[in-house]
């Protein structure tokens, strides 16, 4: 029998993407929507007259590197998560191995 439970979930996955993009159809961030935090709150920071303490070392020299520095830097903070998240699982997963093969072994002495 066929497990549907990743189906089902691709299904809710599907329709939670499809929902705000059949919502907010022709609309884009000129209109105000899906555009990100960053750029309502440098302008409502700014119209408070707050002056920054100091300055960046380095910035970098375009958008785009700007871009791939952010997504290197979730890649990297990704994969620390997800090993730790196996880490844990293996061991789960070890720990029942070794206390079921005990189990076994505790079943054939005493018979």
């Amino acid at each position: 029998m066929v497990d549907k439970k990743p189906i089902i979930l691709l299904c809710l996955v599907a329709i939670i993407i499809a929902i705000p993009l059949i919502m907010f159809n022709g609309m884009g961030e000129d209109q105000g929507y899906f555009s990100g935090a960053d750029s309502l709150a440098g302008p409502a920071i700014e119209s408070t007259g707050y002056h920054p303490w100091f300055n960046s070392i380095w910035e970098p020299p375009s958008g785009e590197i700007e871009s791939l520095l952010f997504a290197l830097q979730a890649a990297i903070g990704s994969l620390i998560i997800g090993y730790v998240f196996g880490y844990y699982n293996g061991q789960a997963k070890e720990r029942k191995r070794q206390e079921k093969e005990l189990k076994e072994v505790n079943e054939t002495i005493s018979k």
